[in-house]
């Protein structure tokens, strides 16, 4: 089970984001780190539905960061009661992505046979110009295996990152400089996570 640090008090939130807003990164992390608890707490609800924790954490975990970088002091509510809305959608929109290419019909998939036996699948039967046709179905099973492999194969800053730079998930886009002032690290680290990441993923294709 893993712990996390313990909330931070209404004075010592108004003090780190004061600390923050004057640009001090160090500040960010702490407003990040103390808010960990909440993200378990939120994902504790979706444990149900057979996702993987650590998924739901990192997605989690990118709403609480969007929630510290552009939640406003001067509103009269917390930042834990601003967070936890983030926090939810983030995961929710994860969700209905991820529950919307479930529900995607492969262009390959056997419908039944003809009178000679032969397999039959949707592709034969679509009435489409043949090269097209099959761009789309690469594609489509490309996408498909593009996120089989973030979620199988990388790390967990990994699969942050190149979610931030390529807007998977529905994610923003952000350039590596936005993505490095975001997460409180440096562009070029940025970059070699992002090159690391694409090296991986690179031989499944």
């Amino acid at each position: 089970m893993k712990s996390f640090p313990q909330p931070l008090t209404a004075s010592e939130e108004r003090y780190y984001m004061q600390k923050y807003t004057e640009g001090d990164l160090e500040a960010k992390h702490v407003l990040i780190e103390r808010n960990l608890r909440l993200v378990a707490h939120i994902v504790k609800k979706y444990q149900s539905l057979e996702e993987d924790n650590e998924d739901l954490l990192s997605i989690g975990t990118i709403g609480l960061i969007k929630a510290v970088v552009t939640f406003n002091p001067d509103k009269s509510v917390r930042l834990g009661t601003y967070a936890a809305r983030c926090i939810e959608n983030e995961i929710l929109m994860y969700l209905r992505s991820k529950k919307k290419s479930s529900k995607e019909v492969s262009l390959y998939e056997p419908i039944g046979t003809d009178r000679e036996g032969n397999e039959i699948q949707l592709f034969d039967i679509i009435e489409t110009d043949e090269d097209d046709a099959h761009r789309k179905v690469a594609l489509k099973d490309d996408i498909r295996l593009l996120y089989e492999k973030v979620e199988g194969e990388l790390s967990q800053r990994e699969r942050l990152v190149l979610k931030m730079r390529y807007g998977l998930y529905n994610e923003e886009e952000y350039t590596q400089r936005e993505i490095a002032r975001r997460l409180g690290i440096s562009r070029s680290y940025v970059s070699r996570i992002e090159k690391s990441a694409i090296e991986k993923l690179r031989e499944y294709f």
